[in-house]
């Protein structure tokens, strides 16, 4: 049993992903670099659309960090508390702000060795926001993109970081953060996560999970 597809065959999927989802993008509403920092790391143990709800009236009246700073954990912490690990993610958004306020002058480092230094930062959220605040070329791994392409058979590895090592290898650059968004909805609409609909699949040609526990 094969474990990974050749480059033919992933030139191949990414195009009838693309042709699948022609909208894929960010699902996070976002204004900025900044809200879309905010965004993501509140989305971590969430959902999109749970964020956007918590986001639509957090961002009408917060809008940088110095705004932000006005409130205590606790503030926060309620605004956002229908939120996954509310706690935590108050108390990092708070020194996170603080550290933008004092050392880059309210500005969002588009590095992400410099993202990654931030409270509540790591790399998946650093790849998101290099890649649609940015626009650099980033594959950021979260549950969905690390399920579908290991899964299909874009990548062979048992953790987030090698998979995203995969991806890149196995991926032209330039595609980098189109098939990020493209894996994501197709982790959201298709691929799921207890049960894939192998039914309505354009990929089961393709699909290596789909040959070894499906199609037999």
């Amino acid at each position: 049993m094969e474990s990974s597809l050749n480059e033919k065959k992933i030139i191949e999927v990414l195009d009838i992903l693309d042709a699948t989802y022609p909208d894929a993008a960010c699902e996070l509403k976002h204004n900025n670099a900044f809200e879309l920092l905010i965004a993501t790391i509140l989305s971590a143990q969430s959902t999109d659309k749970r964020v956007n709800i918590v986001t639509e009236e957090l961002f009408k009246k917060y809008k940088t960090p110095k705004d932000f700073l006005k409130l205590t954990e606790e503030q926060l912490g309620e605004k956002i508390r229908s939120i996954g690990f509310y706690r935590t993610k108050s108390k990092n958004i708070l020194k996170l702000c603080e550290i933008l306020v004092n050392e880059y002058e309210s500005n969002v480092p588009s590095s992400r060795e410099e993202l990654m230094k931030l409270p509540g930062v790591g790399r998946k959220t650093a790849n998101v926001v290099l890649s649609n605040a940015f626009g650099q070329n980033a594959i950021a791994v979260d549950t969905h993109v690390f399920r579908v392409s290991n899964r299909i058979g874009l990548a062979s590895s048992e953790n987030v970081h090698d998979t995203e090592e995969d991806l890149m290898k196995n991926i032209k650059e330039n595609q980098w953060s189109k098939a990020h968004h493209l894996l994501i909805f197709h982790g959201r609409r298709i691929c799921k996560a207890r049960k894939p609909l192998c039914d309505i699949c354009p990929l089961t040609d393709y699909c290596l999970y789909y040959k070894e526990n499906v199609d037999k």
